[in-house]
């Protein structure tokens, strides 16, 4: 499989998510933190936006957010329970294994990941990780998870020029596989993100009294 072309791609279709303002529609506020919707025009669904600004460096920022084994993501994100390398594509394109726990109260059961992960920064210093589903010889399903299948997913961090904060987007496809039911996703996923903003504040202010 070319996954380097697979990885620009998906860097492609989620930087024209970040152009295109038109048709989303805002689902769920709390504090600093606002998560929209819009239907995909890549696959039959919807995809979730979430936009906060979140005080700190870039650079701080980013080491709490950027996709790597042993990194400070799976300490803090209750969305990832486990992190692993499968293939070294290039310097910024990497094949990785994602497990998340159960969630919804046992609705969603554990599931893993795989996907080809491209790490790009802009020259106006936005940092993004952009993610979609492949397969992979090395990681076929394993036993007691269910085998997710991400659609285009990404997070990115632009910096607020002149001040000592910064704007984290995430976008995520609608469902992480296995057949949920619509109202599960459409109460798990907006609130989801809300948490994760709360303890990505969290994560980066612990990191800076360190």
């Amino acid at each position: 499989m070319d996954y380097q072309n697979t990885a620009n791609a998906v860097g492609d279709c989620l930087l024209s998510y970040t152009k295109d303002e038109s048709g989303w529609k805002v689902c769920k506020k709390s504090n600093d933190v606002i998560v929209s919707w819009r239907p995909s025009t890549e696959f039959p669904g919807n995809v979730y936006k979430g936009e906060s600004v979140v005080k700190g460096s870039p650079e701080k920022v980013w080491e709490c957010l950027k996709p790597v084994p042993n990194g400070l993501r799976v300490k803090w994100d209750n969305n990832v329970k486990k992190f692993e390398l499968v293939e070294q594509v290039t310097e910024n394109v990497t094949v990785c294994r994602t497990v998340t726990p159960s969630a919804a109260m046992g609705i969603i059961a554990p599931r893993d990941f795989v996907d080809v992960i491209l790490v790009k920064q802009y020259e106006d210093g936005t940092i993004t990780s952009n993610a979609t589903h492949v397969n992979h010889p090395n990681c076929p399903p394993q036993s007691g998870y269910v085998r997710g299948f991400n659609h285009p997913v990404a997070a990115s961090v632009s910096h607020l020029w002149g001040a000592k904060q910064n704007t984290a987007v995430q976008f995520l496809p609608d469902g992480p596989g296995g057949f949920l039911p619509r109202s599960v996703v459409d109460s798990f996923f907006p609130s989801s993100m809300v948490e994760f903003y709360s303890n990505l504040a969290k994560a980066i202010k612990s990191f800076k009294d360190h």
